[in-house]
């Protein structure tokens, strides 16, 4: 990886400069892009590989550049957000105070990409982001554009997996931000139209650390249900971060919450945070809990093992397709900033522009087909639970959606 290294620094150190020369004399313009991802807080194994994935796409995509003889070329800046909206949202602001730059791959969260939404919009910034999919953030001719499949998508496929497994009766808990609500609506809208019963929590507050009160209310659930469907017709469904681990280490201390099944959302699959503490991580595997991840093609790219060998060596982080899009979408950013020079400062033809691009590009996740609402319009996912292999709690894959 020492060559990745070395030509990251020599293009990181256009930001300096703003341009530079090329031996026939030529002024390069070099185009900066902002990276905000969660590297020290909350669901930073999705930030870090993130991270990672960004630096490959941009070695990669100014050797094409130069190859092609194009005069223009690309540098990143990172913003840690750590998975907080104000963070966020002043990471933005001084990256385009500051540096001008004007194009985004971030915030992974929807909580994130909710509080910089109207600073996009004002001031004509295109944001790219990898992990939202709160439905509330579904709106046609914005700023924000997704580059993984909605709630709506995701819930869907939870909630037909959940209900075929004879789970009728659904008891749903969430985090009290927009990605983790519409998850927790989205899977209630779900199993109440294939005919189940679906009973939601309030969601609990972000900064909550004490979780005695919500499962106390599940519990009364859980024994209710057990009554009249008996403990295999009961599914609990958590739309959660990392906070999970604290969750399910104060559930394993009571034996009624292992006696149904539970399920999570994206936020919390693959969290090493999860599988590291033993207590939380017993409980997954007795739960026989799993949570969905956005899926990659059957017929993978044949650059796909290329770029997850290098983010796995330089990150210790096997990247899911949610970190592995941030690839992707550098290369629709490039590839539209590059083709159409207008569109820099007309910026509803860089919005068409940009949608136009990501339809006809197959990247390392497969084809980017963007809907009315400039979110992936479609998506499969794959199953992982929390096992216990030589005695080591690990994430495994059990299935795929239906």
């Amino acid at each position: 990886m020492k060559s990745f290294l070395i030509l990251l620094t020599l293009s990181t150190s256009l930001l300096i400069c703003g341009c530079t020369k090329d031996s026939t004399n030529e002024a390069i313009q070099t185009i900066k892009i902002g990276g905000l991802f969660s590297i020290t807080g909350n669901w930073s194994t999705l930030g870090k590989p993130s991270q990672e994935a960004m630096n490959l796409a941009l070695i990669d995509i100014n050797h094409y550049l130069e190859n092609k003889g194009s005069l223009i070329r690309f540098s990143t800046v990172v913003y840690d957000t750590e998975l907080d909206t104000t963070i966020a949202k002043s990471s933005i602001e001084r990256a385009f105070t500051q540096y001008n730059i004007k194009y985004f791959i971030g915030p992974q969260s929807s909580a994130e990409v909710g509080a910089i939404r109207n600073y996009a919009n004002n001031n004509n910034l295109l944001v790219v982001s990898q992990g939202s999919t709160a439905s509330s953030l579904a709106i046609p001719n914005d700023a924000i554009f997704r580059f993984c499949p909605g709630d709506v998508v995701e819930g869907r496929a939870m909630s037909q997996t959940i209900y075929s497994s004879g789970r009728h009766v659904v008891i749903t808990m969430a985090r009290d931000d927009a990605g983790n609500r519409g998850l927790q609506q989205s899977v209630g809208a779900a199993i109440t139209t294939l005919g189940g019963v679906v009973e939601a929590l309030t969601p609990y507050a972000t900064n909550t650390t004490d979780y005695s009160a919500i499962l106390a209310q599940l519990k009364t659930k859980i024994l209710q249900y057990t009554g009249t469907v008996g403990a295999d017709g009961i599914g609990v469904y958590l739309a959660s971060f990392d906070e999970c681990k604290d969750l399910f280490t104060a559930a394993a201390q009571d034996p009624v919450f292992s006696t149904v099944n539970w399920y999570g959302g994206d936020g919390v699959v693959l969290s090493d945070v999860l599988t590291s503490n033993t207590t939380a991580a017993a409980f997954a595997a007795s739960t026989k809990f799993f949570a969905p991840n956005f899926g990659l093609p059957q017929q993978p790219n044949p650059y796909l093992a290329t770029v997850v060998n290098a983010i796995r060596t330089n990150t210790g982080i096997d990247p899911d397709a949610y970190a592995l899009s941030v690839y992707d979408a550098m290369w629709v950013i490039a590839k539209t900033v590059s083709s159409y020079a207008s569109a820099q400062t007309d910026f509803p033809l860089l919005k068409t522009a940009f949608t136009n691009e990501a339809d006809q590009y197959y990247g390392i996740t497969g084809p980017v087909v963007l809907n009315s609402n400039g979110d992936r319009e479609i998506g499969s996912f794959d199953y992982w639970g929390v096992v216990q292999i030589g005695g080591v709690y690990q994430w495994k894959l059990v299935g795929k959606s239906l």
